[in-house]
Order: structure tokens, then sequence, then C-alpha cells
């Protein structure tokens, strides 16, 4: 049995993603500020700090753990919805640029996920959105999303958000895979993550692909991001900038430039 209210939902479109999540009467789902994209007659919206995991919590408790999810760039404050009608009401929220949302059975993926941080995007009532501290010193300096992750918690669907194709790959005990470290979307509790210099004086000067590999070592599953919003950030202000092109991590930009006549 589930603790969590249980919801069911539908996922729609391609690039531009959003879920309609079905509430039976008194079933709630809390989504992150901004989310909201249309509900049904029925629902009534209601502001709160934190998750509404707790609902025993005193005020000192949601006043930590609404600070704990600044940590992440959440805000302080979600938005429950309730179905407070008669029937099944449907309410939709939208991912917040090109990319794919994943559905999340937490039941299913052993109650918890740790994930990249702004990844969360809607859940049902009872689900707690909380921090992760990473314990090593290596993967918190050079991992591309610091000490700090996003950690979902609970028995119930969380939905998460990620930028360009987005996949699951199952690894086996012992199984190690090696990703870019802004790639990474989330996993399961399973997982070992660590950090791996890439090594090489000619990858390090030249390769243009960091200098850090994330490392994951199973069992447990993994969801790989194709576009990372860092890096569709970085080519949209090195295109519409004045600067011209430059090569993404790389100190061969400028030549490049001057033999396209950008540089004169």
């Amino acid at each position: 049995m589930r603790t969590n209210h249980e919801i069911d939902y539908k996922i729609y479109g391609e690039e531009m993603q959003y879920v309609e999540i079905e509430l039976d009467p008194n079933e709630t789902a809390i989504a992150e500020s901004g989310a909201f994209m249309m509900m049904d007659d029925g629902i009534q919206m209601a502001t709160m700090f934190g998750d509404g995991s707790k609902p025993q919590q005193g005020l000192l408790g949601k006043l930590m753990s609404a600070g704990k999810r600044m940590l992440t760039g959440e805000s302080l404050f979600m938005t429950a919805f309730t179905n407070m009608g008669q029937g099944k009401k449907r309410v939709s929220f939208a991912s917040p640029y090109p990319g794919k949302i994943i559905a999340l059975d937490l039941q299913e993926l052993g109650g918890k996920i740790v994930a990249q941080k702004d990844a969360f995007l809607c859940a049902a009532k009872g689900v707690s959105v909380g921090i992760e501290f990473q314990r090593k010193l290596g993967t918190g300096l050079f991992g591309g999303e610091g000490f700090i992750m996003e950690k979902l918690e609970g028995d119930g669907m969380a939905f998460v958000h990620a930028g360009g194709h987005v996949f699951e790959r199952v690894l086996q005990p012992g199984e190690v895979l090696r990703i870019d470290t802004g790639c990474l979307v989330a996993y399961t509790q399973t997982i070992d993550y660590d950090i791996q210099f890439v090594g090489g004086i000619k990858n390090t000067l030249f390769g243009g692909e960091g200098l850090f590999f994330a490392t994951l070592r199973g069992p447990g599953k993994v969801w790989i991001q194709t576009l990372p919003i860092s890096r569709l950030a970085s080519r949209i202000l090195t295109y519409g900038g004045a600067g011209g092109r430059k090569e993404e991590g790389s100190i061969l930009g400028g030549l490049g430039n001057m033999l396209d006549g950008d540089g004169w």
C-alpha cells in the first residue's frame, strides 16, 4: 500500500512536453512554482512552504525544509492542487524548456531518487523533495552539480524534466559508466557516484570536453540527458553575442576566429 497519494497521468508532446495528472476527489498533486499550465474546474490551488510531505510539521520545520530547497535552486514555496469536486479532475504542468519529462514511480525505484538541481517538476502529495549532499570532496568540487543535489523520497509518482532527449540506462553490479558531468539527470540510491579526471595533456588543453567524467558504478538505474540547459545557454550566448565563434572549452577558439576573419 502506498502512503503517498495515488495519481494517474499522461505525458503529451515531443520537444515541449506537458504532463496531465488525473486526481480523484481529495487527491493532491504538488508542483514547483511556475510549472502550472491548466486545470479543470473544481481543483483548488494553495501555496505552501515546502512539499507538504509532513503535514504535522511545525513552522520551524517547514522553514528549514523550504530553506533546504533554496540550496538546490528551487523556490521557498510549492503549490498544491487538490480535487475538491465530484468525480475525476485533471491538472497539467508544462516543461520549462525543450526536453523530456520523466515519470518516476518511487515505490518501484527503492523509495529514493537523486537528481540534478532544478530537475523537479511535480509529484503526488506525500513525496518529499529535499537535498542530497555529496560526501566525496572531488565529487562536490568537480561534479558539475556541486556538493548539493536534489533527492525525491516516498512511494508515489514524481516527475522530473531534463533537456534534449532523455534515456534510461540500467547498470549491472560492478558495471561502470562514464558520462559528461552535465548530462547526468538522476540515479537510484544504489548507484555509486564519483568523479574521474580525464587525464592527458592534449585532452586537457584541446579536448573541449571538460576535465572530469562522472563515473557511475552499478547496480542501479541512471537517467541521462543529451542537452544540459547549461550547454544550451552557453551556445546561445556564444552565437548571439558580439564575440563571434568560440570553440567550447578549447584554447584554439581565438585562432579559429582569426582564420575566419573574425578576429581582425
